[in-house]
């Protein structure tokens, strides 16, 4: 990932890597590509049997990408010459090149995605520029200061609401600021198991670095293997396994942050301070709207010696819930824990592979178990907890007795590891799925809340059924698939990912129309208790629901520090506010 031409390894239009995608083969298999994932060079028999009985798609109706990118439809670069001269004086590389600064205009977001396959480009950064350190981001802005431009801070570039997206209305040159040649850790401190690492190092590289000392921060996104460091930091990211390590909130120790006004840090690296209303909570979730982040102080920890993957099925997502409820209760949940509803699980099982070894089908060995064991789960209905233990091996053989103790109270029953492998490893190929569903006139997305305890249920049907009925309304034409899992717990409710796709043959504005659906999606969830965001953020795609969000005053109070530390708006990505 060190590289500044991320086109060359990942795809300018579509999730990942460029060798790694979905495809339908010449026998009509689907099969997925590449070698950097367990599945690569899969056949996966059942998937395309799944996929036109969910949406009632058709391998005859294929809908095209550009398949490259053609530099004439990307607006021209345009930037002031007197800032580009004093640029070239400080000797950082940048580039004006269309296919890098196409490829740093965009986030994930369906809508993004769908206007790259079309070609159509509004308005991108003008310039990108690669610091490689912090000196280089004072320059930086202090430059765009000067000369009154406008800076957008890139990362790893996997947001998903809207939060890259160039402003239309910007007249000034954007630059966007691509922290990915910031990526070195600067030092471990193993007597304070901290770490100093810069904020461009993307999840992946992190974690690989720190194990060779023999350290983790145990911070794991879906997005690891792109999202960076300064990336979580801005947008409060939460990891699968923040039971045991925390979110970002609880693993940062100090950040460096460099903003139109000067330089903001602590003055000493301890674990808490009572200085007022902590400074790092105006810098966390700030979206690059003040500043960006370019030195973070992390807690590390130890590698664990021993990693157990476990899976529990309960007969009906109600049970499941109160499972999960009862683990958080008793403050004893593994490093992760996820339930996934039965849509969900008959999805993951689509995608299983032809070969036996970790991929035994849970299927056939439930309809085998069907008599004895598994008497009265019914396959359509039943739902699967998949979970994760590490640690010291005796304590997660302990831990895990535990978990299994709870789970059997609530009807549960204990399905084996490989599923709980395997449902984690899918976690990173999903992800992948958006872009074969668009070559069929498929469109989908996720989103995410968080919720008390005692709504998750309500707000999971009501979700649902709001969806259905406004595709109905919207004229989509077949049922739309959505599907949700509990995919964090807290003390006081947990975190709910919903996952919603539909078929749109015969809809003239594919788009607009699932806009409005989302929209409506989100509504429901705050009218069910639930909140604005878990860990995707705001950026522009929510903004709308701010006010309501933290109050009026809330408001203000963030308005008033972006009008101190940035009064011309140099950071004008136009996020949160």
């Amino acid at each position: 990932m060190h590289g500044k031409a991320r086109q060359e390894l990942l795809k300018w239009n579509g999730w990942g890597y460029n060798d790694s995608k979905f495809i339908f083969n010449k026998k009509g298999q689907a099969e997925f590509t590449g070698r950097r994932y367990r599945l690569g060079g899969m056949v996966l028999p059942t998937f395309k049997e799944w996929i036109e009985k969910t949406f009632g798609a058709s391998l005859e109706h294929k809908s095209t990408s550009r398949a490259s990118l053609n530099v004439n439809d990307v607006p021209p670069s345009v930037v002031n010459e007197e800032f580009l001269r004093d640029l070239i004086a400080t000797k950082i590389s940048y580039s004006q090149d269309a296919e890098d600064r196409v490829f740093r205009g965009h986030g994930h977001c369906l809508h993004e995605i769908f206007a790259l396959r079309e070609g159509i480009f509004r308005r991108i950064p003008d310039i990108v520029v690669w610091p490689v350190c912090h000196e280089d981001v004072v320059k930086i802005v202090e430059l765009a200061c000067k000369h009154s431009l406008c800076i957008i801070p890139f990362g790893g570039g996997t947001s998903v609401s809207s939060a890259l997206e160039c402003p239309e209305e910007e007249k000034r040159t954007i630059v966007s600021l691509d922290t990915s040649q910031m990526n070195r850790i600067l030092w471990i401190d193993e007597k304070n198991l901290t770490a100093c690492v810069e904020a461009g190092i993307v999840g992946q590289d992190l974690e690989k670095q720190l194990a060779e000392s023999g350290f983790c921060t145990g911070h794991e996104p879906d997005s690891m293997e792109f999202s960076s460091l300064g990336g979580w930091v801005a947008t409060r990211a939460s990891g699968m396994k923040k039971n045991i390590y925390g979110n970002i909130e609880d693993l940062v120790i100090h950040i460096k942050m460099v903003t139109p006004r000067g330089i903001v840090e602590k003055n000493c690296q301890v674990p808490r301070m009572s200085t007022g209303p902590d400074i790092h909570h105006f810098i966390m979730g700030s979206e690059g709207t003040l500043g960006v982040v370019t030195e973070v102080t992390i807690k590390i920890r130890p590698v664990p010696e021993y990693q157990k993957y476990g899976s529990v099925v309960f007969p009906n997502f109600e049970r499941g819930v109160a499972c999960l409820r009862e683990v958080a209760k008793q403050r004893c949940a593994p490093a992760s824990i996820r339930l996934v509803d039965n849509a969900q699980f008959q999805f993951g099982h689509a995608l299983k592979p032809q070969v036996a070894s970790i991929f035994t089908s849970f299927l056939d060995g439930l309809k085998k178990f069907y008599i004895t064991k598994f008497k009265g789960f019914d396959p359509n209905v039943l739902c699967v907890a998949t979970l994760l233990f590490e640690g010291d091996r005796e304590k997660v053989l302990q831990h895990e007795k535990q978990v299994y103790d709870i789970a059997t109270k609530f009807g549960g029953l204990a399905a084996g590891e490989d599923n709980g492998q395997r449902g984690y490893m899918l976690t990173f190929v999903i992800a992948y799925l958006r872009d074969l569903g668009l070559d069929y006139y498929i469109i989908g997305e996720s989103f995410e809340t968080s919720v008390p305890w005692d709504r998750v249920l309500d707000l999971c049907r009501n979700v649902k059924e709001r969806i259905a009925r406004e595709c109905k309304e919207k004229g989509v034409q077949f049922a739309p698939f959505s599907t949700c899992r509990v995919t964090q717990t807290y003390d006081a409710g947990a975190c709910v990912y919903f996952y919603f796709a539909f078929n749109y043959r015969g809809i003239s504005d594919p788009i607009h129309v699932y806009e409005q659906i989302e929209r409506a999606a989100r509504e429901e969830i705050l009218a069910n208790g639930g909140s604005l965001s878990h860990h995707h953020g705001v950026g522009k795609l929510r903004k709308r629901w701010m006010k309501e969000s933290i109050s009026d005053v809330g408001l203000g109070m963030l308005r008033s520090v972006k009008e101190y530390v940035d009064p011309n708006n140099i950071f004008g990505n136009k996020n949160l506010l």
